[in-house]
């Protein structure tokens, strides 16, 4: 049992398809292990194990995933019948009628879904501590946070319940929480994954994926998910071949870029850039050509136009749960926080929406022309190690002021939501008193197959499913 609980989705599946244990055993062992540990962190909010037990016991199809078990976050993954709360209040009685697209993926790979995970209110904090359903706790130590707005999955995969959780990222959602909890994040490229059935968000900030143990778990569902809905607008461009086939592929030779300089005048904690020094000291290490080296980019684009779209999108969820309920929100169903950035939002202007578009598309391609010159980009994941909970989620005066209180923990990884880049958090560095520092690489854009490489390259360097935190599943 305690090897099964750190074996990875693609370990847990050849079992299955090699009969030495079935899908409802894997089942079994997961419901398990969720109730040994989640009273402790708060990871699972909506079990789900009668379903869960009942399609186990189905025929399952021929596919590298076939009877794992798996966490949905409780927004942007919608089963028909369950609740998807996002969070909020406002949503607790919400049972969407019928599967996203994106679940129906998951399931016809024979992944089986045995609870949904904790996020904050409409995703909007770099911390999971909706007041619906309290916080979620970091299991390298249960004051801090797990990050957010993915931080109920990266808890759940590090405590050792699943082996992968899906999740969402559209400020650094997937990767905020893997650096805190010490697990593997990829944000994949704009249009990789389809929205369906929402439709675009102002921005295309938000794009879905996993957050794992392993790197090869994270090829293999991005394969799962990966491609266009009908009626999508854009999508990223067909891989080559199949993500999974990277990993463990050469990269050659990678012109890389380390900075540990944020794009804002903020502190940075000498354990970030320790992370971010030793990761570019053993690419070096390892045959890559790596310079110190930052892009042209005004820090400033992350504070005002990015705030008002955030808030816009906060706008569109409030009218959403409106539409749901059938009447207007009360001031009790949001959060004080939530509540600032729909009211920012409704005080703008149409004009004053196109300006902040405008100028984040301007910073987007200023990068771009960086990414000309270099394969991947490292800096920090964030500019602090894991905070206490309660600091992140409260409110401090407006919705642009919170949003620059949050840019002091969070400086880099909204960078890539704006330019659609994919980026990856890795987990190679742990402080003195043990707790999990995650470097990021930014790659170029359509170019997930170049990351997965490159993460593969590192985790055989420097292996870290053998780290296990002081609380986790037994």
């Amino acid at each position: 049992m305690t090897d099964l609980t750190w074996l990875d989705a693609l370990g847990q599946a050849a079992l299955v398809r090699s009969g030495q244990l079935t899908a409802t055993e894997l089942v079994e062992a997961a419901i398990r292990r969720i109730e040994s540990v989640n009273g402790q962190l708060n990871a699972v909010v909506t079990p789900l194990f009668e379903r869960a037990l009942d399609q186990a016991k189905k025929p399952l199809p021929v596919s590298p995933l076939a009877g794992v078990p798996f966490l949905l976050k409780d927004i942007g993954a919608e089963m028909a019948g369950v609740p998807q709360t996002a969070g909020s209040r406002a949503l607790v009685d919400y049972r969407p009628s019928s599967d996203s697209p994106l679940v129906e993926r998951y399931r016809s790979t024979g992944l089986i879904v045995v609870g949904r995970t904790n996020t904050p209110e409409f995703g909007n904090h770099s911390t999971t501590e909706p007041v619906l359903f309290g916080p979620t706790h970091n299991p390298w130590h249960p004051a801090l946070t797990a990050g957010g707005s993915s931080g109920g999955s990266a808890a759940a995969v590090a405590a050792g319940m699943v082996p992968a959780a899906h999740g969402g990222d559209g400020a650094g959602s997937i990767r905020i929480p893997a650096s805190c909890c010490g697990v593997f994040g990829l944000k994949p490229s704009r249009g990789r994954v389809s929205r369906a059935p929402a439709g675009e968000e102002v921005g295309g900030l938000n794009v879905r994926h996993a957050i794992t143990r392993s790197v090869r778990d994270s090829a293999a569902l991005l394969d799962v998910v990966a491609g266009p809905a009908a009626g999508d607008p854009y999508f990223a461009a067909p891989p080559v071949r199949p993500f999974l086939e990277e990993v463990g592929v050469d990269p050659g030779r990678l012109r890389i870029a380390w900075s540990a300089r944020p794009p804002l005048d903020i502190p940075v904690d000498p354990d970030c850039v320790t992370a971010v020094r030793e990761t570019a000291s053993l690419l070096a290490s390892l045959g890559h050509e790596v310079e110190e080296a930052t892009p042209e980019f005004d820090g400033e684009v992350l504070v005002d136009p990015l705030v008002l779209v955030w808030a816009v999108g906060n706008v569109g969820a409030a009218l959403e749960c409106e539409r749901v309920l059938g009447r207007p929100l009360r001031t009790d169903e949001l959060e004080e926080t939530t509540w600032e950035l729909v009211e920012f939002g409704r005080a703008r202007s149409a004009l004053e929406l196109l300006g902040a578009v405008s100028a984040l598309s301007a910073a987007a391609r200023r990068i771009g022309a960086f990414f000309e010159t270099y394969d991947a980009w490292l800096t920090p994941t964030l500019a602090q190690r894991p905070m206490p909970l309660g600091v992140l989620n409260r409110s401090y005066g407006g919705a642009a002021e919170w949003w620059r209180f949050d840019c002091s923990f969070n400086p880099w990884n909204p960078i890539a939501n704006i330019t659609g880049q994919p980026a990856m958090s890795v987990p190679l560095h742990w402080t003195h008193d043990d707790l999990p520092i995650g470097t990021l690489v930014f790659g170029r854009y359509g170019q997930e197959a170049t990351l997965f490489r490159l993460a593969g390259q590192l985790e055989a360097a420097r292996p870290w499913a053998g780290r296990i935190p002081p609380v986790h599943a037994v």
